[in-house]
């Protein structure tokens, strides 16, 4: 069984991490995945909108796997891997992150970097890096203070506590709080509902809404 999963319904593209056993943390093939994955989306024009989520009930994505990182041969090869972040940010189309759970480190920066973000009641947020003595690499601190302002980003970057859904939405971190059970079907359903808009005007909407927010 893959650790992506991919397929495109009526327009709409499902990206799932699918490594539950392990938090949906992220590997180098699954980085590599994400790249071809999101190439796709980028370049079939049948695909209008996509929607981000991960496998199981306890966890969208708690990040990168950091037990892998012995498998880089020096730093350079580190800073040179398939970057996820990266990879979902440059999707020209709209993207919608469905949070189930935990969304850490990685994670948290993965949906910072989609467009529309839901959650289930039991997601939690959290920038986390810190108390392993470091600070994210996919843009959280940029992206954090622009979406919940200076003073809620520090707490969370500097702290490194997590964040429920309820006050994830009252910060703006999200959009809408679902029961588990139905956040995928209300993802879904949003996605087809951008999907029937004129595909390039959505993406130009993307595109100047990215750049109003620089």
């Amino acid at each position: 069984m893959s650790d992506i999963e991919f397929s495109v319904t009526s327009g709409v593209a499902l990206l799932r991490l699918n490594r539950p056993a392990k938090l949906n943390t992220v590997t180098s093939s699954m980085a590599a995945d994400l790249t071809q994955y999101a190439s796709e989306c980028r370049q079939n024009e049948d695909i209008r909108v996509v929607v981000l989520t991960g496998a199981g009930d306890k966890a969208f994505c708690a990040g990168s796997d950091v037990k892998e990182l012995d498998v880089y041969d020096s730093p350079w090869a580190f800073r040179n891997r398939d970057d996820y972040c990266d990879t979902i940010r440059a999707i020209p189309k709209p993207v919608i992150c469905a949070v189930n759970g935990y969304a850490f480190g990685g994670g948290l920066e993965l949906c910072l970097n989609s467009d529309i973000r839901l959650a289930s009641t039991n997601a939690t947020f959290c920038a986390a890096e810190i108390k392993l003595g470091w600070i994210g690499g996919g843009g959280v601190t940029y992206l954090l203070t622009h979406n919940i302002g200076y003073s809620n980003a520090a707490k969370m970057v500097l702290s490194g506590e997590p964040i429920d859904a309820t006050q994830a939405l009252a910060w703006q971190l999200i959009s809408e709080v679902h029961p588990a059970e139905e956040l995928q079907d209300a993802a879904m359903s949003l996605a087809e509902m951008i999907s029937e808009r004129a595909p390039i005007a959505a993406q130009t909407a993307k595109s100047n809404l990215r750049a109003a927010y620089a």
